[in-house]
């Protein structure tokens, strides 16, 4: 079974991306199946569902998605082995654009939306750094200019990427990440092995429930801003 991790900013598109993706792979015989990793709630275990794809929802509520997803993902694929699926897609929430949800020896994808600004790429850290593939959506509503001042932005935080862009709605594009989809090398055990970056970080009072504002209630890993840099930075 292949294991392949799709992340991205909140509503860049990965679900809808992902659909007719997993739509041409249904075409050539492959059995997919999907986890989606959320917070408080998601309606995309329904909508793979209702495509004919078997789903996992996780919801991570007040934990990290990321934390949540590393120690429930050899459960996940367990579970794609036990459905014998050919090829499992683990959606993240992708919600804090620090998220380091890829693993080494996995194929690792990125969604971007083209709306977000030329910033925005600057602004993401792993899971856009450490990335196989970047797939940019929403490029058919802007101009060819601003298409690829975005994906050069794309190409200076990962130069070694493939970047392809593709519509959610129509499935224009998806047929080329579908085969660099069957492409991907076969998962190996997961325990043992290692994330492409370490996880977001925060061990601290409020981490375990703690409401009150103050110092004197701040235990832990706690990280303050230096003022005097803050006014230059």
């Amino acid at each position: 079974m292949k294991l392949i991790t799709l992340a991205g900013p909140p509503s860049a598109g990965k679900t809808s991306v992902a659909l007719k993706v997993l739509s041409q792979l249904a075409c050539t015989g492959l059995r997919t199946g999907v986890v989606k990793f959320d917070c408080l709630t998601s309606k995309d275990g329904e909508r793979y569902r209702a495509a004919g794809f078997p789903a996992l929802t996780g919801l991570a509520g007040n934990t990290c998605p990321d934390h949540f997803f590393i120690n429930n993902i050899e459960d996940c694929v367990a579970w794609g082995h036990d459905r014998q699926l050919d090829l499992l897609l683990s959606e993240s929430a992708g919600l804090c654009n620090r998220c380091a949800p890829h693993v080494r020896g996995i194929y690792a994808v990125c969604v971007l939306d083209n709306l977000a600004g030329v910033d925005t790429p600057a602004k993401i850290g792993p899971m856009l750094k450490t990335a196989d593939l970047v797939i940019i959506t929403k490029g058919d509503i802007v101009s060819q200019a601003e298409r690829e001042v975005f994906a050069h932005r794309v190409r200076q935080v990962n130069g070694k990427a493939r970047i392809l862009f593709a519509n959610g709605i129509t499935g224009q594009g998806t047929w080329e990440i579908s085969r660099l989809w069957q492409e991907a090398p076969e998962d190996h055990e997961l325990s043992g092995g290692r994330l492409r970056f370490s996880l977001p970080s925060a061990v601290c009072s409020y981490c375990f429930g703690q409401t009150r504002i103050g110092r004197e209630y701040q235990r832990g890993v706690v990280r303050r801003m230096d003022m005097a840099t803050a006014e230059r930075t």
